[in-house]
């Protein structure tokens, strides 16, 4: 069993490692250091004490995962109402292709719609690059549930035992991923804006930003398997299609690589959908191909009608950093970053954005950056590909100007 060990010849109840200890997880009594239940092995107590005498025995990882027999790296597609599959299950299906090519598994995508879902989500999957789908069509996934749908994956996943299993941290996402996780004993990173893989053994190195976005913590997961990870949408790119004009052999071979699987008949959940609201906020941000975000170095709300018609001119979605959403300026669906949406444009457009790292961590996806800001030394710059050093509002004034004469 896993603990803290302590030497009692060594010990002196200095009480060191008390006070190191962030979790009340280890105290001193009657001269001697004794772990208490808040213990969480996190090894602060080791490090602090002077006479070596408490150290940490783990077991080995338990469960029943013999590593060697998991394979594939699995998506896990959210499909949309109009009968496709959100970007991001797309995006993750580039990546996943990336990341098996050394490997030499498969990229498998999981597909659970209601038996009379629309369109043909999953050609939309094998178009971009999966070796096969898993479709379930069953009216009890018809709504998004998490306890129905974690079910059903968590039977797949003990069934046919993929190594690494990838989930868009959507809403839906972040609810269904932990609900997968915890079911099957295994670990979880979520809202990864790196993905890497070790060729050889298979662990998924999985970045994400930590500490308020101050730094980035690579996470692995050794012992236990599937590895999951979570990713936001607009991280990486969406993968280049099969063209649709397809002769009917290669349409045929294509849905050749989707398979039908099935939901246990004692699968249900316990919520009932009384009425559903559609939101009217407009188009998201995460889909524009042209983007303007505007930051503090606008100065004043006053000034956003220019920013507005900026945006107009360019046929661009408005975005901004979080200060402006804070102070009242814009909504939270505008925000651009860590802690609101990651985007991937064409071109992006910075004004007055200063490039806190929460905020670069959002726009890496971008395929081209100009930046504006009064700053020479602004660290957004630094990330961006044309690089403006004058008066926000002075430089979009112009701008505003000469594209309104061309028409």
């Amino acid at each position: 069993m896993s603990g803290l060990v302590i030497d009692a010849e060594r010990c002196i109840g200095c009480k060191r490692c008390v006070r190191a200890c962030g979790s009340a997880g280890i105290e001193v009594r009657d001269r001697l250091a004794r772990p208490t239940a808040g213990c969480v092995l996190c090894g602060a107590c080791v490090d602090a004490c002077p006479v070596d005498a408490i150290s940490i025995v783990r077991d080995e990882p338990s469960g029943g995962h013999d590593l060697e027999s998991y394979r594939d790296i699995w998506v896990v597609a959210q499909p949309c109402p109009d009968g496709g599959v959100e970007r991001v299950s797309l995006e993750l299906v580039g990546r996943a292709r990336e990341l098996a090519a050394p490997r030499g598994c498969r990229v498998v995508a999981v597909l659970g719609e209601g038996s009379g879902a629309g369109g043909d989500a999953a050609l939309a999957l094998v178009r971009a690059g999966t070796d096969e789908v898993l479709r379930c069509r069953d009216d009890r996934l018809a709504a998004l549930d998490t306890e129905v749908h974690a079910r059903w994956l968590v039977g797949l996943v003990e069934e046919r035992r993929p190594e690494t299993v990838l989930m868009g941290a959507t809403a839906f996402g972040r609810e269904l991923a932990p609900a997968v996780a915890v079911r099957l004993r295994t670990g979880l990173t979520a809202d990864c804006t790196v993905l890497e893989i070790d060729r050889a053994t298979g662990q998924l190195q999985q970045t994400r930003p930590a500490f308020g976005g101050n730094l980035m913590a690579t996470i692995v997961c050794p012992g236990h398997r599937p590895q999951m990870a979570t990713v936001r949408p607009g991280i990486f790119p969406v993968p280049e299609t099969l063209d649709d004009a397809l002769s009917p052999l290669e349409a045929e071979a294509l849905r050749a690589r989707v398979s039908e699987v099935g939901l246990a008949p004692d699968v249900a959940g316990r919520v009932r959908v009384l009425e559903r609201e559609s939101s009217a906020a407009g188009a998201s941000i995460a889909d524009a191909d042209v983007l303007v975000v505007v930051g503090r170095g606008i100065g004043s709300k006053k000034n956003l009608p220019l920013m507005r018609r900026l945006a107009e001119l360019l046929g661009a979605e408005l975005g901004c950093t979080r200060p402006l959403v804070e102070a009242g300026w814009l909504e939270y669906r505008h925000q651009v970053g860590q802690t609101g949406v990651s985007v991937s444009p064409r071109l992006l457009v910075s004004v007055g954005v200063s490039g806190a790292i929460q905020h670069l961590a959002g726009i890496g996806g971008a395929q081209a950056v100009i930046a504006i800001n009064e700053d020479p030394d602004a660290p957004i710059f630094g990330a961006s590909d044309c690089c403006v050093v004058g008066d926000c509002i002075e430089v979009v004034g112009e701008l505003v100007r000469l594209l309104e004469e061309r028409g």
